[in-house]
């Protein structure tokens, strides 16, 4: 995209960086939605499995009303970075309210530009996308977003969201980025291919 180093992706126009975005109200609806199923399944409990050390730089992408983040930032602690990464205009305000209720202050909300984060490249430990590669329509283009920014040594903890597991191995080994180093019932963890 422009201006981002390493990155051979073209810029988006307004139509296509909105195209995946999901509407105001449907935005809602899933942060009350998450909300009630956080009650249930909290988020810490898959947070504590991905693999956050203290001192790391993350990127939750697609962090939608920010669910992770407090987990992440705690893990990531005061020496840590974590980036929360959406498309939608909503998320981002979620997460800056979470951020300033919470005091979180290792935590950098980032609108991004279609699948571009603006992000420098290699400097990510670990990004995870959680709950949304099932809305993305090209996954190679961000596949390899994730990849420019994720160090050669990093890792990347990616789940189906509403697609089957097939599907996402699908869509992963496409991509020619990414080999899976893990898989669980929860997620996948890869590596950047080398």
């Amino acid at each position: 995209m422009r201006g981002r180093e390493g990155s051979s992706m073209k810029a988006p126009n307004e139509e296509e960086r909105n195209r995946e975005r999901m509407s105001d109200i449907s935005f809602r609806i899933m942060s009350v939605l998450f909300r009630i199923q956080d009650l249930v399944w909290p988020p810490d409990r898959l947070i504590d499995r991905i693999g956050i050390r203290e001192g790391m730089v993350v990127v939750d992408y697609g962090c939608g009303p920010g669910r992770y983040i407090a987990g992440a930032s705690g893990r990531v602690g005061r020496t840590g970075r974590l980036y929360a990464v959406d498309i939608h205009e909503l998320a981002i305000e979620a997460v800056k309210r979470r951020v300033r209720e919470e005091n979180l202050a290792n935590v950098v909300p980032v609108l991004a530009r279609g699948y571009d984060s603006g992000i420098p490249a290699g400097t990510v430990d670990l990004a995870y996308a959680l709950d949304m590669f099932h809305m993305i329509e090209d996954p190679s283009v961000f596949l390899g977003e994730l990849r420019r920014i994720i160090k050669p040594d990093g890792m990347l903890v990616i789940d189906d969201g509403h697609q089957p597991r097939t599907t996402t191995l699908k869509k992963i080994r496409a991509s020619g980025l990414w080999e899976v180093a893990e898989e669980t019932a929860a997620f996948l963890r890869c590596r950047p291919k080398k």
